[in-house]
């Protein structure tokens, strides 16, 4: 993304280099373009400009405030799965009707938090739920506007592990079930069915299970009409992929001609819930080369960066470019090289035989594609605090997540108060009371 481009020999971010950051902050760090955000976003919405949709970040791509800010500043609502998800999307500012919540295990105090918000929307993915839904929405005095969640059984051809609509997946309630769950859902006390629900799963790069799943849940939100179902909504969902290596990504405008010939003219307003689209080539993961050590039959670039920063390789198998900060000479040779992190596994590995530019002790290097599930999925693994998080907007940045401290860290524990120098914090239980 030409956001993230070489100038004078440096690796910027917009007007910004990145061993400016890095001398600022130290290392490792996120870097998000604004600009990257921005023209994203605005890709998407202009491309479904037709449909007029309420278009919601999916938070649990990047969960920063500034993100999601960026993303409101715009128009854009917010996809929550959790009530910490529906406070971080409060706090950026986005209204909470624009907000849809989703997620398959949502507990009551979640439910009527969303309510006495008033969002926009509560999908809801099994029938217990519902039923609980209902409860919690007549103790409260509410009625809660739904979207049933369908399960298609539609093959994403995406990873096992971010797969999500086919039958063997936790998500969502089959078709051969829907008809009977909505009768449900419009029978019950405190509930009111508005819209059919659907997302297939992340990093698509295949029309054709868009295509079969939105035809799909089309076709059954107009037999829930037929037979009196006030079904007013299509919510599509996301999962449009991002380049991570060789993938060929379909266009937006491509994506968008799929929903009009699936559910346009239909009747229907559309909500969609993208994340890594709008977020993943927004953002890069710069880290310093500790040590370059010669193995018995490898070599290793050892960062100081590591899996708790960013996890996706050693869960996914992802694929990220690293790219030095620093421009390499055109005649560079390329050597290969296993690219790792310092914590005390094997899995802590990012890449495994890279064809990569020399690279010495203190040298940078970036983690293209990383704007999204990379620090907001980060841990404190082996007690490495939270790196932080910087937003660049054309020649200025900020730092939008400082780095967490050790004594932060560590100041989160407590020690029981039978244990030797227990401080007065400590707290301890007895059985029976």
């Amino acid at each position: 993304m030409s956001e993230f481009s070489y100038r004078n020999g440096i690796l910027h971010a917009e007007n910004v280099a990145l061993s400016e950051i890095a001398a600022a902050v130290g290392t490792p760090f996120y870097c998000y373009a604004s600009a990257a955000l921005q023209s994203q976003y605005l890709a998407l919405q202009n491309a479904l400009a037709k449909f007029d949709p309420l278009i919601c970040f999916a938070v649990k791509a990047n969960s920063n405030q500034a993100v999601i800010r960026t993303f409101g500043d715009l128009g854009a609502g917010a996809d929550v799965v959790s009530e910490g998800e529906l406070r971080r999307a409060l706090a950026a500012g986005i209204a909470p009707d624009r907000i849809i919540f989703s997620g398959v295990g949502k507990t009551g105090d979640e439910m009527r938090a969303a309510l006495e918000l008033g969002i926009h929307q509560i999908n809801v993915e099994s029938v217990p739920e519902l039923e609980l839904l209902s409860e919690v929405a007549v103790a409260a005095g509410r009625v809660a506007p739904v979207a049933l969640r369908v399960n298609p059984d539609v093959d994403a051809n995406t990873h096992e592990k971010i797969t999500t609509g086919k039958k063997e997946n936790k998500f969502g309630i089959g078709l051969d079930g829907a008809p009977a769950a909505f009768a449900r859902t419009a029978a019950l006390p405190g509930i009111e069915p508005v819209s059919v629900a659907v997302h297939i799963g992340s990093q698509l790069t295949d029309l054709a299970p868009f295509r079969a799943a939105f035809a799909t849940v089309a076709d059954l939100a107009d037999s829930l009409r037929a037979q009196g179902i006030g079904i007013e909504h299509l919510d599509l969902g996301g999962g449009l992929g991002i380049l991570y290596d060789d993938e060929t990504p379909p266009p937006i405008d491509a994506y968008a001609d799929v929903v009009r010939e699936t559910v346009g003219g239909r009747g229907y307003r559309l909500s969609f819930e993208p994340g890594r689209l709008l977020a993943g080539d927004a953002g890069v993961m710069v880290s310093r080369v500790i040590y370059v050590k010669d193995g018995q039959d490898r070599r290793f670039v050892i960062l100081d960066a590591a899996m708790n920063d960013l996890i996706r390789p050693a869960m996914y198998g992802a694929h990220h470019h690293i790219q030095p900060v620093a421009e390499p000479a055109p005649d560079a040779p390329l050597g290969t090289a296993d690219v790792v992190g310092p914590v005390c596994e094997s899995g802590d590995t990012f890449a495994r035989q890279r064809a990569l530019p020399p690279l010495v002790t203190g040298d940078l290097v970036a983690f293209k594609s990383a704007g999204a599930y990379g620090a907001v999925m980060a841990s404190t693994y082996n007690s490495r605090p939270l790196v932080p998080e910087i937003m660049v907007n054309g020649d200025r940045w900020a730092v939008v997540r400082a780095r967490q401290t050790l004594d932060e860290l560590l100041g989160q524990d407590r020690l029981a108060d039978w244990q030797a120098d227990a401080d007065d914090s400590g707290m301890a239980m007895r059985a029976g009371g």
